[in-house]
Parts: structure tokens; C-alpha cells; sequence
């Protein structure tokens, strides 16, 4: 593939919160070190709909998009020694892409969380994303997946941010789970969670076609749950556990649904907040409960070297990628997907540009 003529590569640029436009940017040129990727694929999730209302630190003009993957049609030249994949030796394959780029030497790094770098780059939030034609990286960043579908590639990120929450939560053998949510991520929680430990797994969702899909990955039971208004359904998870589950998890990032929770946790269980809410969203929690009742609430966000794993379980097929991707539009339909995206019926959108 050749690269467009010189300032023709096209990009969804936001100039302030909620005001973007589809326009012609300047095409990247890679320095030391770097690759530029010609975009095939780029998945649209919740966090594109708050960095759309200014939310979680987007640096302005901002090109979305933190889930890419692209064919590599121009390479610069190595770092030098130490510096890790020679840009050249990735020319021509398909690679999905690590979005974040941590210093390695604050606090926080020195602490083993990268996610939470005082100088984190996060391509998508703070630097040029993945909503484009072409897009610049670090070749170190960069996983080559010639081997898979890019609809089933670009399934990299979100599943890399699974695994770490996954980490986070160190769920009990046998436990009793149930999932909140069967979006992208929890779908692939509940892929992971079936062949992973969890003695009975319950998947709560608004839409028969998504608790399907559940029942599909491994879900022992499926229980209607609208996220506005999620009283009925609450009511058939507790027939199902009268002294709660063991390990809820909070994957739609509805405030309404995030209420429940403790409502549905036994004694001594565990809460885990994995969707993500609104930055404004405040949660009511007795702090009465939390402490009489023994539980514990864990969060998990974003993920931390988790890719090479990430891409194992999308090899191996531990995560079922099948009917996840649903929706489908080019850079000039971005309304329309941001649009499916808020949809709760809908799964996946991805954008291809």
C-alpha cells in the first residue's frame, strides 16, 4: 500500500469537547523508532463517548481512538542500540497496537503501574488516535497479528483491559459470579470467567440477543436487566442468589445498574466495579454495610502490559470473537457510530476508514 499525497490523510478531530469534524491532516512522518500505520480497523467503545463530553484528559485537537490496528507502510529508522523492534523489520504486515507509552521512571512506574504514569502518552486521549487514515507509533508498541482477522485483532485492547481486571479481582476458585453487562467486556469477562474459575457464572443483560451471545461464551444462567431501570430484573438475580453472589461485576457503567450491586453481593463478597460511569457519577455506599457486612470493593482500569496475553486468548480461542463486532461505519459516519455506541442493544462498533 501507498501512502495518500502529502497533507490528503484524513482524521475525526475534536477542536473542544462534543465538536469534531472529518477532515484533512497533515500525514505523519515517523521518526526514530516510529511506524506509521495505515488504519483497517478501529474499535469505538464507551470511553469515545466521554472523551466526546471532555471527560477522562483529552488534549486538544484531539484524533480519537485508542483501539487500531493497520498495515505498517512506512518505517523510520532504528533507535539505535537497545531500542528494542526495528521499525523496518515491520514493514507490509498487520499489527494491532498498545496505546499507552509510560516514562518507566516516576513513582507510579517504579511501582509497577504503568496505567497510572504521571507522563502516561495514550494515543486516543493525549496524542493522535486511531480515528484516521494513517496514524504514528512507537514500533516498539506494536504486535504483529498477520495472522488474524483485523475485526478480531482490533479486539486486542479491550480484551488486554479484561485480563488486567482480571488480575485485579484474583477471583476464588468455585466463586459465584454474576456480570453486570454484555457488552465487548462482558463478553469477554464472561469468556474468561466460564474457563477460568467461577463455579456458576449469571450474566445480566437488556437484550435477548446479548444473553445469547452469554449463553454462547458459557454463561450458566441469563437474566434480563435494563440498565435504566434495573429493579425487575434485580429481583430475578436474587431468587437466583437469596444470600447473593459471591463476586458481582459491574461492566455497564450505568450508574442505575452500579446501585444494585450491593443489594446483590453475599457477606464477605466482593463488588467489582469494572464498567466505566460517568467522571460526574457518584455511587451511594453505606459505609455502614461495607463494614458490617465484611465486603470488598475492588476497581480495575484501563490495562498494563497485558497485549501478548491479550492476543493469546483471541489465538487460542479462549475468547470467542464471533458476533461481538455488529456495527460497522466509515470516518464520515463517526456521529453514527458514536450514536450505536450509547445504543445498548448494539455490541461492538468499529470504525474503517
Amino acid at each position: 500500500m501507498s501512502l495518500p499525497p502529502s497533507g490528503r490523510a484524513r482524521a475525526v478531530v475534536y477542536d473542544e469537547p462534543r465538536r469534531f469534524t472529518v477532515r484533512d491532516v497533515e500525514t505523519p512522518a515517523p521518526g526514530p523508532g516510529q511506524v506509521v500505520l495505515r488504519v483497517l480497523v478501529a474499535g469505538v467503545c464507551g470511553t469515545d463517548l466521554h472523551l466526546h463530553d471532555g471527560e477522562f484528559g483529552p488534549t486538544y485537537p484531539l484524533v480519537p481512538g485508542h483501539e487500531f490496528v493497520g498495515e505498517v507502510v512506512e518505517a523510520g529508522p532504528a533507535a539505535g542500540w537497545g531500542s528494542g523492534q526495528d521499525p523496518a523489520d515491520l514493514l507490509g504486515h498487520r499489527v494491532v497496537v498498545d496505546n499507552t507509552a509510560s516514562c518507566g521512571r516516576c513513582a507510579e512506574c517504579r511501582r509497577a503501574r504503568p496505567a497510572f504514569c504521571h507522563h502516561l502518552v495514550a494515543q486516543g486521549v493525549n496524542a493522535p488516535g486511531g480515528f484516521a487514515d494513517l496514524v504514528l507509533t512507537d514500533a516498539d508498541r506494536c504486535f504483529v497479528v498477520d495472522d488474524l482477522d483485523p475485526e478480531v485483532a482490533v479486539l486486542a485492547e479491550p480484551v488486554a483491559c479484561v485480563l488486567h481486571g482480571l488480575d485485579v479481582l484474583a477471583l476464588p476458585p468455585g466463586a459465584d459470579v454474576l456480570v453486570l453487562g454484555a457488552g465487548p467486556t462482558g463478553l469477554v469477562l464472561t469468556s474468561l470467567l466460564a474457563s477460568g474459575g467461577a463455579g456458576r457464572l449469571t450474566v445480566a443483560a437488556p437484550s435477548a440477543a446479548k444473553l445469547a451471545l452469554a449463553q454462547a461464551r458459557g454463561a450458566d444462567e441469563v437474566v434480563r436487566l435494563r440498565r435504566d431501570d434495573p429493579a425487575v430484573g434485580a429481583q430475578a438475580l436474587r431468587a437466583l442468589a437469596p444470600e447473593g453472589f459471591d463476586v458481582v461485576i459491574e461492566a455497564t457503567g450505568a450508574p442505575a445498574v452500579l446501585e444494585t450491586t450491593l443489594g446483590l453481593v453475599r457477606t464477605g463478597g466482593t463488588v467489582f466495579v469494572y464498567g466505566v460511569p460517568p467522571e460526574a457519577a457518584v455511587w451511594p455506599v453505606s459505609s455502614y454495610d461495607v463494614f458490617r457486612r465484611e465486603l470488598t470493593i475492588k476497581g480495575s482500569f484501563a490495562q498494563q502490559h497485558s497485549f501478548d496475553r491479550a492476543l493469546r486468548v483471541l489465538r487460542t480461542g479462549r475468547v470467542d470473537p464471533a458476533g461481538i463486532v455488529t456495527h460497522r461505519f466509515g470516518l464520515d459516519a463517526y456521529a453514527d457510530a458514536l450514536a450505536a455506541v450509547a445504543d445498548s442493544s448494539v455490541v461492538k462498533v468499529v470504525l474503517r476508514p
